[in-house]
């Protein structure tokens, strides 16, 4: 009985590696391997562009739906304050029942506020310093408005303890409500910017799959014309087409995007902020001019800081100086300096009489003269911002049109590059069968 001989595994199957190097040694499975390369990098490459333009999409859409919308209502939270405190002391100043107008406005303001709190704290996330001044602002206007009805009360009454609540109220507004809202608009405003840093950032993973796709093709079709004798490739060639087309496409789109956001930066949200801080200072000074009459002569401290807050309204280097440089705004600019000059004119008459002992006819300026010319400053200050905040959206979205159909293009275009190189490389294995 014979013994029968069984082979070996690899004497009787050779591993699928040799059967890949045996193959490469002859044209056809080097022709095999090349197109398998290919169309790996051109899949990688198409998948990875139309990601990224997906996502610079979905950066930009965000800046407008999502970040300038928290970063204006953070910056609300601060002007609402800011203007309650400006308004609680104008009232005080008519003694005895406050008009009913900013006795409105005040509420208007704190409500505002907490609305504006509320809105600015759903983007608080993982961020233990922005936590910590959404609850100290939480926490410190129910504080600050009872000092202010405690001061109302005895106001009405004709106690001078009502001085001292308001004034006690105002400190806290300063030293604690209005640094927390500071704050947390300057974080708000931070993750704006860096929101639009990373929308104008150019995608190098994609490009360089680009360049190095782009490179291999060349590479190959040189081996095809040494290898066939062939000078052209319809199909290759078609496939470089496409690559060239989507990478030309992504650079124009993306200049042209990168170029929109810089202008949304410059004249939208750097403009807003410029002016958002020279509103805070308006209404702070304001502040300072009726707390100065509410003092009866204990408040230089109040008209010292009316005297550098101003300074930053006009003038060489102020901030209507800034924002006019941004561009855009100038009809809201121009009446805004005006009002800060008639504003500063009607403070001087105010404090020469309070100076010279007429503190009622003060009082008569404070709320009269004085108030309109804050009120109109007030007024362009706050219609310049609305202007920065539309040209924002507007730079922003036509950034996120002209990136709206990249993402698709982008896959449709590797799509033709990958089929065109299987064409190409299909026609020269069909000549060595």
């Amino acid at each position: 009985m014979g013994v029968e001989t069984v082979a070996a595994p690899d004497a009787a199957a050779p591993s699928a590696l040799r059967r890949v190097a045996r193959s490469a040694t002859t044209t056809p499975g080097r022709l095999s391997l090349v197109w398998a390369l290919l169309l790996v990098l051109t899949v990688v490459t198409g998948v990875v562009g139309a990601l990224a333009a997906q996502d610079k999409q979905d950066t930009l859409d965000e800046l407008v739906t999502q970040r300038e919308p928290l970063t204006s209502a953070a910056q609300q939270v601060f002007r609402s304050l800011s203007d309650a405190d400006a308004t609680a002391a104008s009232a005080f100043l008519s003694g005895g029942v406050e008009p009913p107008d900013l006795r409105a406005r005040y509420e208007a303001d704190i409500a505002q506020a907490g609305d504006a709190l509320a809105a600015a704290s759903a983007d608080v996330g993982a961020d233990p310093v922005a936590a910590a001044h959404v609850s100290t602002l939480s926490q410190q206007l129910p504080v600050y408005t009872g000092l202010v009805e405690t001061a109302r009360a005895n106001n009405r009454q004709g106690f001078p303890a009502g001085a001292a609540y308001l004034r006690e109220a105002s400190g806290l507004m300063r030293s604690k409500l209005l640094t927390a809202a500071e704050q947390l608009y300057g974080i708000d405003y931070q993750r704006l910017r860096a929101a639009q840093d990373e929308a104008t950032a150019p995608p190098w993973g994609p490009l360089a799959l680009a360049a190095a796709l782009l490179l291999a093709l060349g590479a190959a079709q040189r081996w095809l014309t040494r290898r066939t004798n062939r000078l052209l490739n319809v199909g290759m060639l078609v496939a470089t087409g496409a690559v060239v087309v989507a990478a030309a496409w992504s650079a124009v789109v993306l200049l042209l995007a990168a170029g929109h956001v810089d202008d949304a930066r410059r004249t939208g949200s750097g403009q807003a902020d410029v002016l958002v801080h020279a509103r805070i200072n308006a209404l702070k000074a304001r502040a300072d001019e009726t707390l100065t009459l509410v003092a009866r002569g204990d408040g230089s401290g109040y008209e010292q800081e009316w005297r550098q807050l101003a300074g930053t309204l006009v003038g060489g280097g102020s901030l209507l100086e800034q924002a006019g440089g941004l561009g855009g705004g100038d009809e809201q600019l121009r009446r805004a300096e005006q009002a800060a000059r008639g504003w500063a004119d009607a403070h001087t008459k105010l404090r020469g009489l309070d100076d010279g002992g007429q503190y009622e006819e003060a009082v008569e300026v404070a709320t009269g003269e004085s108030a309109t010319a804050f009120a109109e400053l007030d007024d362009a200050l706050r219609e310049a911002i609305d202007a920065a905040r539309a040209d924002f959206a507007t730079q922003t979205g036509r950034a996120a049109q002209a990136t709206t159909l990249l993402a698709p293009g982008l896959g449709a275009l590797a799509v033709v590059a990958a089929a065109g190189i299987s064409a190409g490389i299909r026609q020269r294995l069909r000549e060595y069968r």
